[in-house]
């Protein structure tokens, strides 16, 4: 008897959200994206780097359209189920090129960061580990229609906090961060697998589509 075949693997984009080459969120988007392929998903890890574009100029798009890096971050998005970001925190709030990044990218239509799923995570030598600028984060994100997951993850003390092999010094730490990354796929999937849970969390203001709006289910 013929069985359906099972879904391909869940895909996530891992971004270290630093322009630093030897940045402590690099290494630790390099760790979640181990993490998410442990888990049974496919990662795609990407470095900031990879998406140069200019400050956003609402007149620079007007002569000159969406910049190449622009483009390149949103095929990135497009191509996932969800994206996790590990992002450093600059004077409490978020660093300017991922903001700078998530302007642009949210100029294309349809808008790409609307129901994607979303993980925050950061590294930071500070004691509070970065967790001040993940907050800042979920602002345009979730405004944007992202579903943030509410457990974000922020590894304090930083430059002490890896082995040489790339895991976390804490064990603690580390059956945390795995946990997190294994229940957020779970939740990915069955938000993005099965009909019946599909619902819309949070409304686009710029969206016009006319897809109907459903309850969220709660528990």
């Amino acid at each position: 008897m013929a069985t359906d075949a099972p879904p391909p693997p869940m895909r996530v984009l891992t971004l270290g959200a630093s322009l630093r080459g030897d940045s402590l969120n690099v290494r630790l988007a390099t760790l979640v994206t181990r993490l998410v392929e442990q888990a049974g998903a496919t990662a795609d890890l990407a470095h900031m780097g990879e998406f140069a574009m200019p400050v956003y100029d609402g007149d620079a798009e007007a002569a000159e359209g969406l910049p190449a890096g622009a483009q390149a971050f949103r095929d990135r998005i497009d191509a996932s189920d969800a994206l996790v970001i590990s992002s450093p925190e600059y004077n409490a709030s978020v660093p300017g090129s991922l903001k700078n990044a998530i302007d642009w990218v949210s100029r294309f239509r349809p808008q790409p960061f609307k129901d994607k799923h979303a993980l925050l995570v950061s590294a930071s030598p500070s004691m509070v580990g970065g967790n001040r600028g993940l907050w800042a984060l979920r602002v345009p994100l979730e405004h944007l229609g992202t579903r943030v997951y509410p457990d974000m993850f922020s590894l304090a003390r930083a430059h002490e906090g890896f082995t040489e092999s790339g895991d976390l010094s804490d064990s603690g730490l580390q059956d945390r961060l795995a946990e997190s990354v294994v229940s957020f796929l779970r939740l990915v999937e069955a938000d993005t697998r099965y009909v019946c849970l599909r619902r819309r969390w949070y409304e686009f203001l710029g969206d016009r589509t006319d897809a109907p709006v459903t309850q969220r289910a709660q528990d």
